[in-house]
């Protein structure tokens, strides 16, 4: 199964989207039967992105400053048991609200970044 999908239309259509996580934050849950971020706490919901080139475009946008190590989690859609809502008129960015139970968590992607913070390639 491919998991990389690079278009934001692609993506949703084979029924993947990625959450960008912190990687201590992932590997502390990997193994419960849920994760959750904690930014949860303050946004009441989980932010994903459709499309590994607008994840990169995010990262770029929030996170550039943040020298955290990040891993990019490729979520099966329709495996999520939490509700899951396009917030945004073009549906590029799904909101999770609730955990996410780990079993829909099917792969997870590298976080290649330069020198400068700018993040560079998502993918395995």
């Amino acid at each position: 199964m491919t998991l990389e999908f690079r278009d934001s239309a692609a993506c949703k259509e084979a029924g993947i989207t990625y959450h960008m996580a912190l990687a201590s934050e992932w590997e502390a849950q990997r193994g419960e039967h849920t994760y959750t971020p904690s930014a949860f706490a303050a946004d009441g919901f989980i932010h994903c992105t459709n499309g590994l080139d607008l994840l990169e475009w995010v990262g770029n946008q929030f996170y550039t400053n943040s020298p955290d190590e990040r891993t990019v989690l490729v979520v099966k859609t329709d495996a999520i048991t939490s509700d899951v809502r396009y917030d945004d008129p073009d549906e590029h960015f799904p909101h999770i609200y609730g955990p996410i139970n780990t079993a829909a968590v099917i792969g997870e992607l590298k976080v290649i970044r330069g020198e400068d913070g700018a993040f560079t390639h998502i993918g395995s």
